[in-house]
């Protein structure tokens, strides 16, 4: 059974699933009638954040160029450029057991490629959402729907993942950013051009 959670909330995950190892991470969205004459498209990132909130670098930041990380700990599983379609637009795959010991969170974020250039804004995105799932039996564990709380932001933190004790938890964050992933990135600890 999935359980839907609203903004805030925090959720066991590996306490509450016993042998959860291996969990997807499902993205997805639609875009409003309106479009400006240009294309939407959205993209997942996930930062891998130690003790402090930072990332100590690239190798910590999972994205549509920097596909896998720490010997497929995190997994992106690739671009899609126009969202197009039902179900997930993007997906992460996390390995827990492969997720280095000074990793203590994981930020699940979404960012509208050249979102200035293109007049284009999370206003303009509708039925957002992020689940996960549990790879090896399938079944979705939780969903969290965004809502339609944006307007001008080009960038939303969706949910992080960290450790409590030897468990991992999830927290629906739903978080909005302007200046897109370079603003995500910097506050993150990363010096993203």
């Amino acid at each position: 059974m999935t359980i839907s959670l609203s903004k805030g909330q925090r959720i066991d995950l590996t306490k509450t699933n016993p042998g959860l190892t291996k969990a997807i991470i499902g993205l997805g969205w639609d875009t409003n009638k309106y479009s400006g004459g240009e294309g939407f498209d959205l993209d997942a990132s996930a930062f891998l954040l130690n003790a402090n909130g930072k990332a100590g670098g690239i190798e910590d930041f999972v994205f549509y160029n920097n596909l896998t990380v720490y010997n497929g700990a995190v997994v992106h599983t690739g671009d899609n450029r126009d969202g197009e379609g039902d179900g997930d637009d993007e997906q992460i795959k996390l390995d827990f057991t492969k997720i280095p010991a000074g990793i203590h969170r994981i930020g699940i974020t979404v960012t509208i490629h050249d979102a200035e250039a293109r007049h284009q804004n999370f206003g303009q995105v509708s039925n957002a959402f992020v689940r996960l799932v549990d790879e090896q039996t399938g079944s979705e564990i939780l969903r969290y729907d965004l809502g339609e709380d944006f307007s001008v932001e080009t960038a939303v933190v969706v949910c992080e993942l960290y450790r409590h004790g030897g468990d991992w938890k999830f927290q629906a964050i739903g978080s909005g950013f302007s200046g897109g992933l370079s603003a995500l990135a910097h506050n993150y600890g990363l010096d993203a051009k």
